[in-house]
């Protein structure tokens, strides 16, 4: 008798964009720059809450949100060094990631870029490919 198999495969959709900061600032110092900068509203949201560590409590993460109400985008800027650890990982050397979910022009994605690294105070701003990251399912919130 012949079984037949039916495997499911399913892949996550990353459908956000994911920009690497390097800073020394703290997360409230660098946001307010962005605020007054880049004429954004970030607000602290509560504390992402990542389980990093399987059969330990969740490591927290700084997080702040901003909503773009003309195209509905939303801007998620999350630490990278947590609590326990760091929430990507094998990027270590960025200190913050800026999140930009739902629709966002080629061409303002590179405007806010270059915005973002022509604040003093931050050391770079640079676009990574989230499908490339190795612990990418801890950016699922």
């Amino acid at each position: 008798m012949i079984l037949n198999r039916k495997f499911l495969k399913f892949e996550i959709d990353f459908d956000f964009v994911l920009i690497a900061v390097t800073t020394s600032l703290k997360d409230y110092r660098v946001c307010y720059l962005i605020n007054k900068f880049l004429n954004f509203n970030f607000t602290k949201s509560n504390d992402l809450a990542v389980d990093i560590y399987q059969g330990s409590e969740p490591v927290l993460f700084s997080l702040y949100h901003y909503h773009w109400e003309t195209t509905e985008t939303d801007f998620y800027f999350i630490g990278n060094k947590g609590s326990e650890g760091y929430l990507v990982p094998e990027i270590k050397s960025a200190d913050y990631f800026l999140m930009i979910r739902n629709y966002i022009d080629d061409d303002d994605l590179e405007n806010l870029i270059s915005m973002l690294n022509k604040i003093p105070e931050i050391v770079a701003a640079v676009k990574i490919d989230p499908k490339k990251i190795k612990s990418r399912e801890n950016l699922l919130f």
